[in-house]
């Protein structure tokens, strides 16, 4: 009880005692709750731990068109309208791959977390049990709805006109999401072709002799999806900037954290194809993880 009178009055003190700002954080936080016990039950239920994966590119849409509905300001229309274009690339990516099913607790479940269930930290039906409540259900929900908190920045500062800032934001944002659709297309064509196991008209032989994509966007670094999901929304904190002028400010925990989230993950996998690829040492060694040395890899 303590703790949620707390959490109200942060609320309240965020939203500077605008009842419809506080009635939309709200609302944002008995969403976030409600989708992370579904996912939970779900997959404890169906032993299918990608629940979170389904709603990873839903969700933000959820808040952004809520927020519109409420306040329908030309910034949000502009920030609803991005998050769409993300929203339904990265769904798409998604279907194809095989992560959406007619059931909608069915589908394929990302090949990490089998290797995560193997950790002996983790081993036994109670201890991933806790661990998939804690972090793959509510965390990494809290986590959706952090690095979309800058809606919320908005919505307090609405009376705030577009600026130069905002444009920035949306170039920037539409670039890495540009980016993003390449590398994910790269990797599904690659992925498709390694299973067919034949190269069309030479595209990927290399990679496809090593076991791992190493071409295309994958040239110049080892995750260019991942590092382009990451900028995508360290871009959408720049429209909490725009719109309340304060550079540093509490949204960017959410771009922060999902930073480290990437970081993990990266590890992960990477732990993974260094266990099956002889390769991708000498890759990891010539290939930098995020940021390309862009003269280095132009020269090659």
């Amino acid at each position: 009880m303590t703790k949620f009178i707390f959490l109200r009055s942060l609320i309240r003190e965020f939203s500077g005692l605008d009842i419809r700002i506080e009635n939309l954080t709200v609302t944002f936080l008995a969403i976030m709750i409600a989708a992370a016990l579904i996912c939970f039950l779900v997959s404890e239920i169906t032993r299918n731990y990608s629940q979170v994966d389904k709603l990873w590119s839903i969700m933000p849409l959820i808040y952004c068109i809520i927020a519109l509905v409420t306040f329908p300001t030309v910034r949000i229309l502009i920030m609803s309208i991005l998050v769409t274009i993300w929203s339904a690339r990265l769904s798409f990516n998604f279907f194809r791959k095989g992560g959406y099913n007619i059931i909608p607790w069915n589908g394929e479940e990302d090949y990490r977390w089998k290797n995560v269930r193997q950790r002996p930290e983790l081993k036994g039906r109670i201890r991933f049990g806790l661990f998939n409540f804690f972090f793959i259900s509510f965390y990494q929900h809290f986590l959706i709805l952090l690095f979309c908190s800058p809606v919320l920045m908005v919505v307090k500062f609405r009376n705030t006109g577009p600026n130069i800032m905002d444009l920035i934001a949306a170039l920037l944002m539409l670039l890495f999401i540009v980016l993003e659709a390449i590398a994910d297309n790269q990797m599904y064509r690659f992925q498709k072709m390694k299973r067919q196991n034949e190269s069309v008209d030479g595209i990927f032989s290399r990679s496809l002799k090593n076991g791992f994509i190493s071409e295309g966007l994958w040239r110049f670094v080892r995750h260019p999806n991942f590092a382009s999901e990451q900028a995508v929304w360290i871009s959408f904190y720049l429209f909490g900037i725009a719109a309340s002028g304060k550079w540093l400010n509490w949204t960017l925990t959410g771009p922060f954290l999902l930073v480290i989230l990437f970081l993990g993950s990266t590890a992960l996998t990477e732990r993974i194809s260094s266990s099956k690829y002889p390769g991708y040492a000498d890759y990891k060694k010539d290939v930098p993880k995020y940021f390309p040395r862009i003269f280095r890899s132009v020269m090659k």
